[in-house]
Formats: C-alpha cells, structure tokens, sequence
C-alpha cells in the first residue's frame, strides 16, 4: 500500500487502530500485527490514574456495542515509566506511529498531559477526547461549547510539541462551528467521530441497567454513516486532516471515510471482535 503523509510525518499504510482497543500496544502485540498497519492511538492517558465505571463495562446491543470503561488508565506517570518504553522500542522495530490519547477534568488537565510528554520522540501526535464531562462547567462535554473548547485547544497548544488532533463527538448539533472553532485555537486535525450517547436497558429485572453506569457510548456498524457525515463536513469547514473513526468493518466501510475527504482511518469495535480484522482491511485497501 502507498504510504501516507499527514500530520507532518509519513504512514506506512492509512489504516490505524482506534483509541480504546489498543491499550498501550503491549496488550495487542500477541494478536494483531502492529508493524503491519499505519499507526495506533493508545487508551486515554489522564493526569491522575483513572479507576474507570463499575461493571459491566461493555455490553451486546443488535448488530453493535456499548461500552462505558470510564477512561479507565494508570495515570500521566505510570504511563511514561511503564507504558512509552516498551511502545517506543516496538515502534521504531516495526514501524508504526503513536497517537496519544488525552483526557482531564479541566483544560488545564488536559495541557498538563500534553507536556508532561513533551520530548517523547515515540509520539506522532496528541487526540484531545474534548467528548468527555468538564467538571467546571457541570458535566458539559468540552468540544460542546465553543468558548470551553476554545480555551482547552489553546492550553493544549501551548503546551504541545506535536500536533494536536480534536476529537469529536457525533452528538454535536454544528460539527462544522466546533471544527473551525477548534481549528482557529491551534488544532492540526480531527478524528470523527467519538461513540454515540446511548442507553439500553433489560427486560428482566425491570429497569435494571445493562451497563454499570447506566448509560454507555455506541459504537460498531451504525456508527459508519454518522462517521462518514461528520467526516465530510468538518473536512470541508476546516480543510484539515481527518482520522475517519466508527464502524469499520471491511475496505469498503474505510472507503467511504477516504471518499468523505479523510486521510487516514482508525478501526475500533471490528478489531475487538476479529483481532485479524484490522490487518485485512489494509491488505483490502492495497488490493483496490
């Protein structure tokens, strides 16, 4: 497959694996295949360790899934000491890039991140999840309000010795605004889309919640069309890259992203069902 540039640096092939379901590399490398894809976005990194919801975590809904880990993760420190090594030395031994994904309580969580990982010469580049709750302003998802966003990007930029890709949630009601929003405070590019808000519920006992946390985000098959709309539209609003994220399934599904106007694509739930999955699709990609 032809290699891609974006984000200043060259990609083996455009196929990555998607935040969440990669871990930090190690938890994967006995099943997929990393040197054969383009790169990996690592499980969100926060200042502090994150416990993460109750159980259970994941859930079976018709032709999808629900998950709400919580952004369980060990922290900015145990991250650095623990988890970068061993990435950084399969990395450059197989050929992969590293996206890290950030997240916080408040802006300035998200910027102390950012540099405490500044010199990492493994990461490529920063995903600000702006779709999780900011604390400061009740619970509201950071990428939802432009002001909120805006100062979050900012801090994040400043901080930052790599690009910053934003994260955003398919829940918008102007994905466009919020783009060009974040674009103007210094973002490089977007990963559309984040999973869906979403809630089911057992029939017995009644009202008993299938996740832990009750509520959960959707990911899988439906997501493909939500993805690709969102795709196309903060593409054409900023001009600035996009990672196509959310029910990729096969080449064809990553086209649709690639048609949308992305640069790169990134496989989440296939490759939680079919650790093979995420290989295919690339060797699909080169083969037409």
């Amino acid at each position: 497959m032809t290699p891609v540039e974006c984000f200043g640096v060259t990609w083996r092939n455009p196929v990555l694996l998607a935040a969440g379901t990669a871990g930090f590399g190690r938890e994967v490398a006995e099943v997929i295949d990393l040197g054969a894809l383009g790169g990996i976005v690592t499980k969100a990194v926060s200042l502090e360790p994150r416990h993460g919801n109750p159980a259970p975590r994941v859930a079976d809904v018709p032709g999808a899934m629900l998950n709400s880990i919580g952004l369980a993760n060990p922290g900015l420190e145990a991250v650095r000491r623990d988890a970068l090594p061993w990435l950084a030395a399969d990395a450059a031994r197989a050929g992969y890039r590293v996206i890290v994904n950030v997240v916080g309580n408040r802006a300035e969580d998200f910027a102390a991140v950012v540099a405490g990982l500044r010199g990492q010469s493994v990461i490529t580049a920063f995903e600000l999840n702006v779709s999780c709750p900011n604390v400061e302003h009740g619970g509201i998802e950071f990428g939802a309000e432009p002001g909120v966003l805006a100062e979050l990007v900012s801090r994040c930029r400043a901080a930052a010795d790599k690009p910053l890709i934003v994260k955003l949630s398919p829940a918008l009601p102007d994905p466009a605004a919020n783009a060009r929003v974040a674009a103007q405070a210094g973002a490089d590019g977007f990963t559309c889309v984040n999973t869906m808000p979403a809630l089911m519920y057992h029939d017995l006992p009644p009202n008993a919640p299938r996740l832990g946390n009750g509520a959960g985000g959707l990911s899988g098959p439906p997501l493909l069309p939500v993805g690709v709309r969102m795709t196309k539209i903060v593409r054409e609003a900023t001009g600035l890259p996009v990672i196509g994220v959310g029910g990729i399934r096969s080449g064809g599904d990553a086209r649709q992203y690639f048609q949308a106007g992305a640069s790169l694509v990134a496989v989440g739930t296939a490759a939680l069902a079919d650790p093979r999955a995420p290989e295919r699709i690339a060797r699909e990609l080169n083969h037409g």
